[in-house]
């Protein structure tokens, strides 16, 4: 096994004609050691099935073939898809271990393996959304490291009351367990990015409820959120009616009706839920 350095990176992207695509937020990892520190991080195992999502030019994939048991990797740009599994025949024994699919990553929804293990560098525009939508969709997953721009990490892995904690700490938290797990330099990455990125981790636990329960839920985070200001009985009275039917549903579920909806915790919102009248519940 030989990992990928920046020379062998570059070399790579001319070779396929490539130019990194902002639009894809493309910033290829150029260093070998930052990738083997994210897959001893994410505490990959010889049983593990590793779940990749924009592998680039395969410097992280090499990586993970060199411990997992296998990698799926998940590839948007056509080009990076069909070049990959080249790559990995040349720089590792285990290549045969490698399923490599062309697909938006927000497209899955079944895989043909079930990953038991996220580890990617996730595009900056796209994150949030990646992740959460991995989450609901591949229950087998049930841990993971993902690198993020900073300010996305630390929303990630933001506690209740903090400038930081919103909508995607609540989401995520509906499925996991989120943390920081330190931050990565500009360097590493061809083209340096113009934001700093940081790594987040995750372990899955069992969710508050059923999927009913959890798109009701999602609902009231997002219109708490949309006022993030405004106390919730004023925050939520879009969703009720009134602020005054508003304040019934938060009593009913003994929460502080003057409260903002970034001091809740997962289960706070899952009690407003659950106190509420039916209403129309979409995401």
């Amino acid at each position: 096994m030989t990992l990928l350095g920046a020379a062998q990176i570059r070399e790579l992207a001319e070779a396929i004609g490539l130019k990194p695509a902002k639009a894809l937020g493309q910033n290829f990892v150029i260093d070998s050691n930052v990738c083997k520190k994210i897959v001893r991080i994410a505490g990959v195992t010889s049983t593990d099935i590793a779940l990749e999502i924009g592998p680039g030019l395969g410097s992280l994939t090499l990586a993970l073939l060199e411990e997992a048991a296998s990698v799926v990797a998940v590839e948007i740009d056509p080009r990076l898809a069909q070049q990959l599994p080249l790559t990995a025949a040349i720089h590792s024994e285990r290549a045969d271990q490698l399923t490599v699919i062309n697909q938006d990553a927000l497209g899955i929804s079944t895989l043909i393996s079930d990953p038991t293990v996220l580890v990617a560098n996730l595009p900056y525009n796209v994150s949030v959304p990646v992740l959460l939508h991995l989450l609901e969709k591949v229950p087998t997953l049930r841990s993971g490291v993902v690198m993020v721009q900073a300010e996305v990490a630390d929303r990630l892995a933001a506690s209740p009351g903090s400038k930081d904690y919103g909508i995607p700490s609540v989401k995520s938290a509906w499925w996991a367990e989120v943390k920081g797990a330190g931050s990565v330099s500009r360097s590493i990455f061809w083209p340096a990015p113009n934001v700093d990125s940081k790594l987040v981790s995750f372990t899955r636990r069992v969710t508050p409820g059923d999927e009913v329960l959890r798109k009701k839920v999602f609902t009231i985070i997002d219109t708490a959120f949309a006022q993030r200001r405004k106390m919730l009985r004023s925050a939520l009275s879009s969703l009720y009616g009134s602020s005054a039917l508003a304040e019934e549903v938060l009593t009913k579920a003994g929460i502080d009706p003057t409260l903002r909806g970034e001091a809740l915790e997962i289960l706070g919102f899952c009690a407003i839920a659950l106190a509420s009248p039916d209403f129309n519940s979409t995401k």
